[in-house]
């Protein structure tokens, strides 16, 4: 496994909430995912914060730990697969299918993601508490489209 290639295990976007659910593409520009909608936008969208991206193999072991996590729930816009999530870090740059997107921050754990935990402890995600289990933000420094399946490359 070459840990910074990966791929695009789900784009994830919906009218507005959680869960987020999956299309097959997706154009990205400056403004995120064609068609997806924030419900606050003090919190959520804006140029900093276009896309949300997450691992799938952090939300596997989030599920062997009895949360039931799933694609999407937590409100991420791609869900990845087979990068080593430790190099997703602000700043790093990555070419996602067509699209290319720099990580601004790491995202803040929201109540409203309550329910993909046990005992409705979102906070199992905070950079913070738990380093290395956080979603990240991303810019749109690229706009293109984007498929299910498409190589990630993380640019160091």
């Amino acid at each position: 496994m070459h840990l910074r290639l990966g791929q695009v295990e789900s784009i994830n976007r919906s009218n507005g909430g959680v869960p987020k659910t999956p299309v097959s593409e997706v154009l990205i520009t400056e403004f995120g995912l064609e068609s997806d909608r924030q419900q606050d936008r003090r919190y959520h969208g804006g140029p900093d914060r276009a896309v949300l991206l997450y691992s799938l193999e952090l939300i596997e072991a989030l599920q062997r730990e009895g949360h039931p996590i799933s694609i999407g729930s937590a409100g991420e816009n791609l869900t990845t697969s087979g990068l080593d999530w430790n190099l997703i870090v602000p700043g790093v740059e990555l070419q996602v299918g067509q699209a290319r997107l720099r990580v601004t921050r790491y995202t803040s754990p929201c109540y409203k993601i309550s329910g993909s935990f046990l005992k409705g402890e979102f906070s199992r995600i905070s950079q913070k508490l738990y380093p290395g289990w956080s979603r990240v933000c991303a810019r749109v420094l690229a706009s293109g489209t984007v498929r299910a399946g498409d190589t990630i490359q993380v640019l160091l």
